[in-house]
């Protein structure tokens, strides 16, 4: 099983659209890339833009995306689902890699299309990263922690999970 991402960090954008990816954010890219082989290489990964209503990146793992493939062939040809899903993934995407310095070129469109400019949050989603502008990762995480109302302020995360004696788990 690939390395998974874990943690957020706020970087810089420079005036030609490339933003350092922090170090431990480039060791599971590379971990997830089979034909990266050392540190001469670049490692590769996909963009997701999405549709206009996505108002962030998602940056994927070649393995996780590889994944997501395979399940998206798995659909019935010409079914809406699986029309959507491959115009999502594959239509609204790039494919791209991270330089020998450590960072990604974001291309105008890209930058443009979430608002990008000086700065940005990249979010650990597992398998896959998000970037964000900061205004948006701030309205994101309000967005999230609405929709668990039920968790009182300061209440362990956790307990959301559902417990070992729970098949299936709680909602």
């Amino acid at each position: 099983m690939a390395r998974r991402f874990r943690g957020t960090e706020e970087v810089k954008v420079d005036a030609k659209g490339r933003i350092s990816i922090p170090a431990k954010f480039r060791r599971v890219f590379e971990s997830a890339d089979p034909d990266w082989t050392d540190s001469n290489s670049r490692p590769q990964l996909v963009i997701v833009y999405g549709t206009k209503e996505q108002n962030y990146l998602a940056l994927y793992t070649i393995e996780a995306i590889e994944e997501i493939d395979t399940l998206i062939s798995q659909l019935p040809r010409g079914s809406s689902r699986r029309i959507y899903l491959e115009t999502v993934v594959n239509g609204l995407s790039e494919e791209s890699e991270i330089d020998n310095d450590g960072r990604l070129g974001l291309p105008q469109k890209l930058r443009e299309k979430i608002g990008l400019s000086d700065r940005a949050v990249f979010m650990a989603s597992g398998d896959h990263l998000k970037l964000w502008t900061p205004e948006n990762y701030t309205a994101e995480i309000e967005r999230i922690e609405a929709q668990i109302p039920e968790l009182e302020p300061g209440a362990d995360p956790l307990s959301l999970l559902p417990s070992r004696d729970e098949p299936g788990g709680a909602q």
